[in-house]
């Protein structure tokens, strides 16, 4: 899990600097920047800066966050972010991307999709990237990432069970994902 320690070094290591070098610059950026981090024996690695919101690495951030959004991206757009302030959730949180048949080469559309809307127990959202739905109102498969399940627990395990969970509760033709989200290598 990751603890305050190592989230102030990343915080030093890597966001810092990307922002400080952004204002050297004279390079600001507006909006959100999502780091993606890998976690190795020598520290903390950037695999990659994103500037999307929707990404599947972000949706469990999203899941956690406690306070309302729409603030820090007023404030972002507006130049002015004094007097935001954004609360998480202290639960750890997961994201399973259930992906359509053949993706990533040629990801197949159009094949129905079944318990997307639930029931789930608290703590779990499904994010909807690439669905739609039919003129009969069936949803239905429109690209390659087509769903992310997402659950809180009390840690990653707890998290990522619940997550499997609910994945396990939605099917459509040639669904498939990957089974080692949340855990060590």
């Amino acid at each position: 899990d990751v603890g305050a320690a190592l989230v102030d070094e990343i915080r030093r290591t890597v966001l810092q600097p990307a922002v400080d070098g952004m204002a050297a610059r004279g390079t600001p950026y507006i909006g959100v920047l999502y780091a993606g981090i890998l976690l190795t024996a020598a520290g903390p690695r950037v695999l990659e800066f994103n500037a999307r919101m929707g990404d599947p690495e972000t949706q469990p951030l999203m899941l956690r966050l406690a306070s309302d959004v729409v603030p820090a991206l007023l404030g972002a757009a507006r130049g002015d972010l004094s007097g935001v302030s954004l609360e998480f959730d202290a639960r750890a949180a997961v994201g399973v991307v259930l992906a359509a048949e053949h993706y990533p080469a040629k990801p197949v559309a159009g094949d129905v999709i079944e318990g997307a809307d639930g029931p789930f127990e608290p703590g779990v959202q499904v994010f909807h990237a690439g669905t739609r739905h039919r003129a009969d109102g069936r949803l239905v498969t429109a690209g390659g990432r087509v769903l992310t399940v997402c659950a809180l627990g009390v840690d990653v395990p707890d998290a990522a069970r619940r997550a499997y969970a609910a994945a396990g509760r939605i099917h459509f033709r040639g669904q498939h994902h990957r089974n080692d989200i949340g855990k060590r290598p």
